[in-house]
């Protein structure tokens, strides 16, 4: 299975923007699929994730009740809408499979990445 995320691009403090993660074949109703991003000069954290069998999501403390990641099986698509974005957010955003076990906030317990997508956010 290969993933592209998509839907970066800059936005002003407050906005809001919807990112993309589409597989290239069924994959969300069988594995937990988590976002992540890697500001510059930083490690990569983990932002929100949904699980493959029940679609139960997470999210870090920071995006709480700002971010809502969400799918849509039929189009093998993970949502992840961003809202009140804030300069702290600027960062490269990622997509990627959980390997279904470890801790799935950990980067290291992820498999298969997809490109990531630029999020900018001005002041």
């Amino acid at each position: 299975v290969q993933l592209q995320a998509s839907g970066g691009g800059l936005v002003q403090t407050g906005g809001s923007l919807r990112l993309s993660c589409a597989a290239s074949e069924r994959t969300f109703s069988r594995n937990t699929i988590g976002w992540f991003r890697q500001a510059p000069g930083k490690e990569r954290e983990f932002v929100a994730r949904i699980s493959g069998s029940y679609g139960i999501t997470y999210y870090a403390d920071s995006v709480k009740d700002r971010f809502f990641i969400s799918r849509d099986v039929a189009k093998n698509t993970v949502y992840l809408q961003m809202n009140n974005l804030n300069p702290e957010d600027t960062a490269v955003y990622f997509c990627a499979r959980w390997i279904a076990t470890g801790n799935p906030t950990d980067p290291l317990n992820y498999d298969v990445w997809g490109r990531g997508t630029l999020v900018t956010v001005s002041s």
